[in-house]
């Protein structure tokens, strides 16, 4: 989960340093490739979690919200008329919190956890495992199953993912990790009770909600120190001798429940580098379980992207999502450089921030206020909520042009990325200028056989940065060429039609 203290340094000053190699340059020419590709992109998402147990059910603001994260329509929000993110993966939390007793025992709270990150579990007595039972409370977690449902009818697809498993199989009864950091407090006689919650709640979602998650993640940043008995959240550490104990636990209790498609994701570990120490560590019989690796990208510039990507695609033939990445930085564009250097060497096929909406006035794309969280039906909660950040925008600058189905392709630089719809024969590039000056930058496009822009050789584009916010421009073509202006710490995308092999 978040790493503020990481992410607000990396903001300030890690982008000039770590990734200057590759910054945008005065008059430079970028390469499109397409002889090199890196997998067919699968979509952008956002976990769920604590703004959707706020703001899930809100009878007044549900529905914008899922709206403009959702939807690719133009939704008012404060008065101004906004593009919608047109995210299609909802990532779920199940979660580990509940106010029953357990052979006389209650769950253990963090003194510092608030309440809305104190996520409703589903199971409550490990006695009856029948999910039609009062053992299971399918009440539970209403704001947050609300969105969910909210996204999947507007197109998402989801997965399904936990932070801590149930309070009571931690051995110390509570939910945000053992008495101190980097120990493991999921208890062995509830490997396979974590491994049924889990499998139980996607049958469940599947012929109950029509939720089908496509997979199930058991671990949140297991190798995390951050999990101890008074930290902020819910989490648990699990090392990796424990992860591997789980998993064939978890395909065993798919399959009972007829999920013999759903795959498992593993595991969510918080950096790029602290991944590749997890797949290491596994053992071949582990790794075999695993579909896809999800990865965070609290690591910003740092990491072993390449070689990450190696170990999981090239030579272990798995999926690979960067499911988790926030920034502390409200301009969006560290959060726009991160992403980029993922395309360029990470090559996941997916793409997630953490939360679009919250209360940290950084990390947010749409702050919110402490009065709106104790109260988001109120009339007056028009006035609660806080500003709009830069970083919304920047995000529509690839969730909205970067399509599922499309190719990822080859640009050669960590500021740019291009994908091409082969069918649609339209080419997306986003581009961001991480220099100290504005800059023309050419996309040089021969290795096409045909380059023919819109009516007249227009390329649409559009401008995020230096006091805009989304608005389209337009170039035009030169031949098999194209030639931007790009101000400093600016994000800028193109759409070019007529583009073929």
């Amino acid at each position: 989960m978040r790493r503020r203290t990481l992410l607000a340094a990396a903001g300030a000053g890690v982008l000039g340093s770590a990734l200057a190699p590759g910054t945008a340059r005065a008059d430079s020419t970028i390469t499109v490739d397409p002889s090199k590709t890196y997998g067919t992109w699968e979509g952008w998402g956002t976990s769920l979690a604590w703004w959707a147990n706020v703001f899930g059910a809100s009878a007044t603001h549900a529905d914008v919200f899922a709206d403009l994260f959702f939807t690719d329509k133009w939704v008012t929000y404060q008065g101004v008329s906004r593009p919608g993110l047109r995210l299609d993966i909802a990532r779920y939390n199940l979660g580990a919190c509940s106010g029953n007793t357990v052979n006389g025992s209650s769950m253990v709270a963090s003194p510092n956890i608030p309440w809305f990150k104190q996520i409703e579990g589903y199971w409550l007595d490990p006695r009856d495992e029948d999910p039609a039972s009062t053992a299971w409370n399918w009440n539970a977690d209403r704001a947050q199953r609300a969105m969910l449902l909210k996204a999947v009818q507007r197109g998402a697809r989801s997965e399904l993912f936990a932070n801590s498993p149930m309070w009571w199989m931690c051995k110390n009864r509570n939910p945000s990790g053992a008495a101190s950091a980097k120990t493991d407090n999921l208890a062995p006689e509830h490997y396979r009770r974590h491994a049924l919650h889990l499998a139980t709640v996607a049958q469940h979602a599947r012929d109950e909600w029509g939720v089908d998650f496509v997979s199930v993640e058991p671990f949140n940043e297991p190798s995390s120190g951050n999990w101890y008995a008074n930290f902020r959240q819910e989490g648990c550490y699990m090392s990796a001798p424990v992860q591997a104990a789980v998993l064939p636990e978890l395909r065993r209790e798919l399959d009972r429940c007829g999920l013999t498609a759903t795959k498992i994701a593993a595991s969510d570990e918080a950096e790029v580098d602290t991944a590749l120490a997890t797949w290491a560590k596994l053992d071949a019989s582990a790794k075999a379980l695993v579909d896809r690796v999800n990865v965070h990208g609290y690591q910003g510039a740092g990491g072993n992207r390449a070689g990450l990507h190696a170990q999981v695609v090239t030579t272990g033939r798995k999926g690979l999502w960067n499911s988790e990445t926030g920034t502390g930085t409200a301009n969006g564009f560290s959060m726009a450089m991160y992403l980029l250097s993922d395309l360029h060497a990470l090559h996941p096929t997916a793409w997630a921030y953490w939360q679009p909406l919250d209360p940290h006035p950084e990390w947010a794309m749409f702050h919110y206020t402490a009065a709106a969280q104790r109260n988001p039906d109120d009339p007056a909660l028009g006035a609660m909520l806080g500003a709009v950040n830069t970083k919304y925008y920047v995000m529509a600058q690839f969730s909205r042009h970067i399509r599922p189905g499309m190719k990822m392709l080859h640009t050669g630089v960590p500021h740019a990325a291009a994908a091409w719809d082969e069918a649609a024969r339209k080419l997306v590039i986003v581009v961001a200028n991480d220099s100290t000056a504005r800059t023309n930058i050419t996309f040089d496009l021969s290795r096409f056989s045909a380059v023919t822009g819109g009516p007249g050789g227009v390329v649409p584009r559009w401008n995020t940065g230096v006091g805009e916010t989304y608005v389209r421009r337009e170039a035009g073509l030169a031949g098999k060429t194209v030639t931007i202006p790009i101000n400093t710490k600016c994000v800028q995308t193109l759409e070019i039609d007529g583009v073929g092999l």
